[in-house]
């Protein structure tokens, strides 16, 4: 047995097709990441909970610059250029506000006040594991209670996926987009 993480290739064993059938699938292709989750069972059922459902309590736009400043801030290239490529047009962002994910600080010119103050939040979530109390009274302002845990529970599962994507080395998909400059 194997202790390099890497993306499994069909066939699988039933219990790991069984649970990948339930993961999105762009023309009957499996992520690389999905295929690296499936190296443990109970990781690919419970590891990171699915956030991108259309229950959510947060605008798209807002999930997106969530989940593209966690991984620009992991520089997890990987997960950064799935999410561009397949959200970047339904979550109406700019080619500007995409490269300022990874390229500049929540400052830049493309984003309004809130947008700012979201980013700064994650920032220092990245750096500190909490938030200030400045910062946490804007984030309080800014973000009912639900939106206020989805928002932790994105930065969680993003950093965790990074971390996956991160030490399996994953090349990026043919399709996705690269970080730019």
């Amino acid at each position: 047995m194997s202790n390099v993480l890497v993306p499994l290739e069909a066939p699988f064993p039933a219990e790991v097709a069984e649970t990948l059938a339930q993961y999105p699938q762009q023309g009957g292709y499996l992520l690389s990441l999905f295929r690296t989750f499936a190296n443990s069972v109970r990781f690919l059922k419970k590891g990171v909970p699915n956030l991108l459902d259309k229950e959510s309590p947060l605008p798209l736009t807002i999930r997106e610059i969530v989940i593209l400043r966690i991984t620009a801030n992991n520089a997890c290239e990987y997960e950064w250029g799935v999410h561009v490529a397949v959200f970047q047009k339904a979550a109406k962002l700019s080619d500007e506000q995409i490269a300022a994910t990874r390229a500049a600080g929540a400052d830049a010119a493309c984003w309004n006040a809130r947008q700012r103050r979201l980013i700064n939040a994650i920032d220092e979530l990245c750096a500190e594991g909490t938030l200030g109390d400045p910062t946490l009274a804007r984030f309080q302002e800014d973000w009912t209670l639900d939106e206020q845990l989805e928002i932790l529970a994105l930065c969680g599962a993003y950093h965790t996926i990074s971390f996956v994507a991160n030490v399996a080395r994953l090349p990026g998909e043919a399709f996705a987009a690269t970080f730019p400059g």
